[in-house]
């Protein structure tokens, strides 16, 4: 339970998460199959284990843990076009008329509902971590249409959720291109080897480097044209490595070896046990990690009004 991705939401209102009523909130609205005519559904699953008996809220110390699943059925959009064109030319040849817009919209619509049951189902789980005392909810993905997904339907069943993604007082940007500048990050940060330049300009250019010495002329020369820092790789401490883009998306989460041999060391024989050991050692290292973050990058931002 090592989360991959880390998109940083910031709970505007103190809003008590009492385990009990979000496991009975959660049971309202649980994931199912698609029905045959369904193209997606959208509900919880168990973030750990499986069955009826599986817990919907996993709960360590202060932290809570939940899931959610979509499943879509899979309709490839050349394979609708090519039988709605056969279909029109069709009925064109045997009808001898034009078929225009509004029926050809018809066609389509009837085409999908007779190629839904046939469709490729797929599924796939969003994981969100609840930190109530840090007022923080953490959700492993680098998709903000994945999170607010499961941000919204988890509005819908507790009937209120106030939050905002987390923000900083200067810009991601500047920071980062700062430090590859001067070759220097923030205390308990490392500056690895791949980065994204961009061009200012509208129609500027991109750079991307990998497995390239930063500290360089050429990355340097690239800087003094103008170019700006969009992504960087990072090392912070001994701990984690990941990559940081403007958007103060956090991607490509790496957590080092000691971190996850103490977690197996922690959490015994059962799997059970190894899933609620690493989850809980992630936490605590986030703890000490996205105020370090914050930091380096200025500063937590607060609108005004909250």
């Amino acid at each position: 339970m090592w989360f991959k991705n880390l998109l940083i939401y910031r709970l505007t209102q103190d809003l008590p998460f009492d385990a009990e009523a979000l496991e009975t909130a959660l049971a309202t609205k649980l994931a199912r199959p698609c029905a045959s005519q369904e193209l997606t559904t959208y509900g919880f699953v168990a973030p750990f284990g499986k069955g009826e008996d599986a817990p919907l809220v996993h709960i360590s110390g202060d932290f809570l843990l939940i899931a959610a699943r979509k499943e879509e059925r899979i309709l490839p959009g050349s394979v609708v076009r090519d039988a709605v064109k056969e279909k029109v030319e069709e009925i064109e040849a045997e009808q001898m008329r034009k078929v225009y817009k509004k029926e050809r919209d018809q066609i389509k619509d009837e085409i999908i509902q007779a190629f839904l049951p046939r469709a490729f189902i797929r599924r796939s789980s969003t994981f969100a971590a609840i930190a109530p005392k840090q007022g923080l909810i953490l959700v492993n993905s680098a998709s903000p249409k994945r999170a607010e997904d499961l941000l919204s339907t988890l509005r819908e069943v507790i009937g209120s959720l106030p939050v905002r993604p987390l923000t900083v007082k200067m810009s991601p940007t500047a920071t980062m291109t700062e430090w590859v500048t001067t070759q220097k990050a923030a205390n308990d940060f490392f500056v690895l080897d791949e980065c994204e330049l961009r061009d200012t300009h509208e129609d500027g250019g991109i750079v991307r480097c990998k497995r390239q010495d930063l500290t360089s002329e050429e990355i340097q020369l690239h800087l003094s044209t103008g170019k700006v820092v969009t992504q960087l790789s990072l090392a912070w401490q001994d701990k984690l490595s990941f990559v940081l883009d403007d958007k103060m998306v956090v991607k490509r989460l790496k957590f080092e070896d000691l971190l996850q041999d103490q977690a197996e060391q922690d959490g015994g024989d059962e799997a059970l046990g190894q899933l609620d050991a690493s989850f809980t050692l992630m936490m605590l290292t986030f703890g000490d990690f996205l105020p370090s973050m914050v930091e380096a990058l200025g500063g937590e931002e607060i609108p005004q009004g909250i």
